[in-house]
């Protein structure tokens, strides 16, 4: 074996015993550094002509069950609103997609209970690419004044990058995020010919700039590309197992790129 085949396959083992050791969710939180606190502007984006609109406030026609696959996504709608409902479980989109831009508008309710991770938590899983909460995970979070792990927080890629700032809003206003999704590519024999990066604006501020993503989220242990070869896939909400009252969702669409 000459050095250099024998230094990558070293770099394997110890890259492979680091993920075998984090077995624990504590293992891959992070703490500092803490992202400064930004006061955003006040502004609605509303959707561009050649949009595909996700949510119009009126159904979830463009939406299934992820538990139950073609069928319909049992979660409340009234007054031009989307509300998450637990006891049914992750809803995703009928349509699939692969690169794009989207816009999404969410609420923790004004009157939310509890502290960290049991705050308002879902997510905006930007490619869904199983059953359960499998794929990308933007995480949406109560991030005003609440302190958990900051690759954790809302604006996070989740478990894997710290927000570059926190624009939070006081619970029961209005939030957005404004996505770039570019998804991974992968060679005909299933390995990773390029990851996926993500660009996102949280209020309006920039939180994540053209980040590269080490693979799907992992809730225990560290993210990998490894047997997670896909194409295009549905964009997936998260109604979170937490006992905290469940966030909403309005003004839902979508351009492909």
């Amino acid at each position: 074996m000459n050095k250099t085949v024998f230094l990558m396959t070293a770099a394997i083992l110890v890259a492979g015993s680091v993920n075998v050791m984090a077995q624990k969710p504590e293992d891959t939180e992070v703490y500092s550094p803490v992202p400064t606190v930004v006061t955003p502007g006040a502004t609605t984006l509303e959707a561009p002509s050649d949009a595909i609109i996700l949510f119009n406030g009126q159904n979830l026609s463009h939406w299934e069950s992820v538990n139950n696959p073609g069928q319909p996504a049992n979660w409340e709608v009234a007054n031009g609103i989307l509300t998450v409902n637990k006891k049914a479980g992750n809803i995703q989109t009928k349509e699939k997609f692969e690169d794009y831009q989207m816009h999404i508008e969410w609420r923790i309710p004004a009157d939310i209970e509890g502290e960290g991770q049991a705050r308002g938590n879902s997510g905006l899983f930007l490619a869904s690419i199983g059953s359960g909460d499998a794929g990308y995970e933007l995480q949406i979070l109560d991030s005003y004044k609440n302190k958990t792990y900051t690759n954790g927080q809302a604006g996070s890629i989740y478990k894997q990058s710290v927000p570059l700032a926190n624009p939070a809003r006081m619970p029961g206003e209005w939030q957005s995020y404004d996505v770039i999704w570019t998804a991974p590519r992968f060679n005909e024999d299933s390995t990773l010919k390029s990851p996926a990066r993500v660009t996102v604006f949280f209020n309006g501020v920039l939180v994540q700039n053209n980040y590269e993503l080490k693979g799907p989220t992992l809730y225990i242990g560290q993210p990998s590309y490894q047997g997670a070869a896909h194409g295009p896939s549905p964009i997936k909400l998260q109604a979170h197992g937490d006992n905290s009252k469940p966030i909403s969702f309005r003004n839902i669409w979508v351009r492909k790129l």
